[in-house]
Parts: structure tokens; C-alpha cells; sequence
């Protein structure tokens, strides 16, 4: 079969094509996993921290990817959730341990033996892969193989953040970044919880644009101050400075929740340090988002199907997922980018 293969990490200012097309052996089931054909699989800034070795992989060479749609060719003995031509999709977390404490409780992101699809197995940038067949998601029908690429982690972490804000109806909320988790959180936003209000900011100009146009109540660039404090913010952003500018936009008592696997390093990060009564004082809270759990996806995809709302995609062949990269470490961004595979 086909794939993109990452052989090596590498920086991308470095090097323009981190990712070569190859023939790999077609994989082969275990007793409780579905092999699939994968038809669109989404492209996410994680795959940009595995390639520079802020996430690394687990071994290399790797075929990233872990927003995977697809139907099911085969099935190993002991799987039989799933019929033959089913529709399904893979998300970032590919299996835990399921016996430790956080699997009893729902919380398999945070297990020990958690893996990632596309990091720590092979993943969707390629014609097959395989999944533990309770790691693996119906597709409702509403949504095209490409729309729904980006659910499976874009839409499903952002779903985990907003939970985690504790927004109520009527607060405010603030995005920093603009990419493809947040324009869907702002669509969740405002279905879930119609007299909240979100602020958008964003360094492109054409992020607070798209913003403004999906009903943000106002948009500014990562060091605006916006014209009221804001109950909780989700940053996207690979960057540090949108936590400190953050903190000072929030309200008493608000919740700051960075939505990301890594930050990257600046040479300026130096620069930037809490000042306690700016950024802290008055019962302020950060929390990281930690992965996402099999329920995150479910009732994302739920919720996504009912509403239902329709993620702007840009698509690109298998072939070209260097360039989708590229596009995305240089900002270059509306809604989320998708391969498809034939």
C-alpha cells in the first residue's frame, strides 16, 4: 500500500518535505482489531511536534495521522463490533490498558498505556491501517468522509476543552488561535450556549475575519485587550505568549485551558514572566488538556450531528501532505486541512 512515511525528525524551516511517499506492507489484524481503508484523514498541528520532536514518535519510521476516516475491509477473529463496509473513524487515542483506575473511571487519556494513533501506531496517512475495534467510531451520516476528518480530534479536543472551562450560559469566552479546533468550538459555542459571547484572538488578520464571520461578538490580535474579562479561554496556539497575554484578560475566578500537546520555544520566551496580581491573583485557574477519551468522541460526534454544523475543509491529495503541513506550521489556515486517499 501506500503511504507517507516520516523516516527522520527534522525541522521545517529545514527541511520543505519531511515526508516520503512509499510502498509498506498492507497491515494485518490482531484477534480484537478492524483493518480499514482510509478514504480523508485529517492533517493537525501534532503531526508538526512529531516531525520537529517536541511529541516524538515512539519508534521511527511512522505513518502519522490520527484523524482517520474509512471503511472496514477485514476484521480479526475476536472483532466483531463492526460489519464489513461499515463507515468509522480513528481518533488520536488508539488503545489503553483499560484495567488501571482512569480506564474504570472513563478517563483513558490519562492512563500510562496510552497510545496515540500516528506517534505510537501506524496511522492514517496511508491506504490502510488497523484500530482495537473499541477504538473506533460510527460516522453519522450527515457528514462527508472529509467533513468528518476533523471531528475526530480537532472537533473532539475542542469538545473536551469547552467541558473542561466550566462555561456557563451567559459568560464570556476567549480563543486564542484560530485554527481548526477553535472555529468549531465557537460553532459549539454557540448552539450549546446562545447568550455567551466569544472573543477571538488571532495574529492573521484573516483568522478574526473568518472569526467575525462565524459570529464572533469581537476579535483582536494575541496582545489586545478585549472590552470585558472573560470567564475561561481555550488557547490553541503553539505559542507561550497567548498564556501569559490570556491570564490577563480573564475575570475572578476564570479558567484558562491550553489545548495543546506541546509549546514551542521562542527566543523571545524569555521575555515573557507572571507577574502574580496581573496574571494569577484573584483565584485564576490553568489547566492543561491531557489527550481525549473515548467518551469526548462519542458525544462530540453526537452532539455535531444533531446541531448539525459542517467544518470548513481544505482538501489535498495523500501526495501532497507536505504541503498541507507546510501550510499549516506558516499559519496559513482556514478551517482544518484534510488528504484524501483513494
Amino acid at each position: 500500500m501506500k503511504a507517507m512515511v516520516l523516516n527522520r525528525l527534522c525541522n521545517l524551516k529545514e527541511e520543505r518535505q519531511p515526508l516520503v511517499l512509499q510502498e509498506v506492507p498492507k497491515p494485518k489484524p490482531e484477534s480484537d482489531e478492524i483493518v480499514v481503508k482510509v478514504t480523508a484523514c485529517g492533517v493537525c498541528h501534532t503531526e508538526l511536534d512529531e516531525i520537529e520532536g517536541r511529541t516524538p514518535p515512539s519508534q521511527l519510521p511512522v505513518i502519522l495521522g490520527h484523524q482517520a476516516i474509512g471503511r472496514v475491509v477485514e476484521s480479526g477473529n475476536q472483532a466483531k463490533r463492526y460489519r464489513l463496509g461499515e463507515r468509522v473513524g480513528i481518533a488520536w487515542i488508539h488503545s489503553a490498558c483499560g484495567q488501571c483506575t482512569y480506564c474504570h473511571a472513563g478517563l483513558e487519556n490519562l492512563c500510562r498505556e496510552f497510545r496515540a494513533t500516528g506517534r505510537d501506531a501506524p496511522g492514517g496517512y496511508a491506504q490502510y491501517m488497523t484500530v482495537p475495534q473499541n477504538f473506533a467510531y460510527k460516522i453519522p451520516v450527515v457528514f462527508s468522509d472529509a467533513q468528518a476528518a476533523p471531528l475526530l480530534c480537532a472537533g473532539a479536543i475542542g469538545y473536551r476543552s469547552l467541558r473542561l472551562t466550566g462555561l456557563q450560559n451567559g459568560q464570556r469566552l476567549g480563543l486564542t488561535g484560530f485554527g481548526a479546533s477553535a472555529h468549531l468550538v465557537l460553532k459549539m459555542v454557540k448552539h450549546r450556549f446562545p447568550d455567551c459571547e466569544t472573543y477571538v484572538f488571532a495574529r492573521s488578520a484573516r483568522e478574526r475575519d473568518f472569526a467575525r464571520k462565524l459570529g464572533a461578538a469581537w476579535t483582536g490580535d494575541t496582545g489586545d485587550e478585549p472590552p470585558k474579562k472573560l470567564h475561561g479561554i481555550i488557547d490553541t496556539t503553539p505559542a507561550w505568549k497567548p498564556i501569559v497575554e490570556g491570564l490577563k484578560t480573564l475575570a475572578p475566578g476564570g479558567r484558562l485551558v491550553i489545548n495543546a500537546i506541546r509549546k514551542e520555544e521562542s527566543d523571545k520566551d524569555h521575555l515573557l514572566k507572571l507577574d502574580y496580581p496581573q496574571h494569577l491573583w484573584m483565584e485564576k485557574e490553568i489547566k492543561s488538556v491531557a489527550n481525549v477519551a473515548r467518551r469526548d468522541v462519542t458525544e462530540f460526534l453526537e452532539l455535531a450531528a444533531r446541531i448539525p454544523f459542517i467544518p470548513e475543509v481544505e482538501q489535498f491529495s495523500l501526495e501532497d501532505a507536505n504541503t498541507a503541513l507546510l501550510e499549516l506550521k506558516e499559519r496559513k489556515i482556514r478551517g482544518a486541512k484534510v488528504l484524501m486517499i483513494d
